[in-house]
């Protein structure tokens, strides 16, 4: 049986930090936190049972495993770029093409998409789901709705409210919080440790770990513990008895969502102020 690959994103963050010689700098390259950059290269690193970097206190130095892999990862990665610009000429004016967090995707956009599109019988939409900021680089779209900082969303990116992180889970949960499994989103700048010392509450430290809130609260759905997750995605499975509020207390959300209409057309137009009108409900 052929070995599986790890996943491109970790080698992409290799490839930068090892470019830059800093977590940070590579994390502003492609789009993600510090944090997650770290994560993904200590999972490449277990992956690989290797150390690819020396941890300095000025920054990083590349070891000599590190040294022998980043030639190869960096051919790769441009192989794949020339291989794939062949293929970008652009999207067709009969489809609006939306790129969008799969988050977004899974709890906003697809309960409720059939009004849209009754609402625009001739409109063909094509829609392209991501997890990573950096995914969003090698989609051409009309439209974007992406996860990050302002900085990574973009000149003319809007800010989408509410911004607060819920602790959430399904109603048939009866665990209390300061006893129950807590599922943590890894990646972003806010977590459980935050949200106790705002609320004052004692709680275990998180036991589930996620690359998205939407998966957070896939799990949170299930029975499977409670989420922290950003009230956008939770409004409409909280109207439809799918989740419940595990405690009042909420806090500010230092990341957030944004919409950016790359190319201005009455369809991207549409779409957007039907998104927003989604988040109004």
């Amino acid at each position: 049986m052929a070995r599986s690959l790890p996943p491109l994103n970790w080698f992409r963050a290799f490839d930068a930090a090892a470019r830059h010689l800093s977590f940070t700098a590579a994390a502003a390259e492609i789009g993600m936190t510090q944090s997650a950059v770290s994560q993904q290269i200590k999972a490449l690193e277990t992956r690989l049972h290797v150390t690819l970097f020396t941890r300095k206190a000025r920054g990083l130095a590349l070891t000599d495993d590190g040294r022998r892999l980043l030639p190869q990862v960096s051919a790769a990665l441009e192989r794949l770029s020339i291989a794939t610009d062949m293929f970008d000429a652009g999207p067709t004016e009969e489809v609006l093409t939306v790129a969008m967090s799969v988050s977004i995707a899974q709890w906003v956009v697809v309960p409720c998409l059939s009004e849209f599109t009754e609402n625009h019988p001739g409109l063909r939409l094509r829609i392209l789901s991501a997890i990573w900021p950096d995914d969003f680089n090698s989609a051409i779209a009309d439209v974007e709705i992406r996860f990050g900082s302002q900085k990574q969303a973009g000149e003319g990116a809007q800010k989408l409210t509410p911004n607060r992180l819920v602790p959430l889970k399904a109603a048939t949960l009866i665990t209390p919080l300061s006893e129950a499994p807590l599922i943590e989103t890894v990646g972003t700048s806010d977590g459980w440790a935050r949200w106790s010392e705002a609320s004052g509450i004692a709680v275990q430290r998180p036991s589930l770990f996620v690359d998205s809130y939407g998966m957070a609260l896939h799990l949170a759905a299930q029975g499977n513990g409670i989420a922290l997750a950003s009230e956008i995605l939770s409004a409409h499975a909280q109207n439809a008895g799918r989740l419940t509020v595990a405690h009042d207390v909420s806090i500010e959300g230092k990341e957030g969502f944004f919409l950016r209409i790359n190319r201005p057309s009455p369809s991207a137009r549409n779409f957007r102020d039907w998104f927003i009108s989604q988040l109004k409900a």
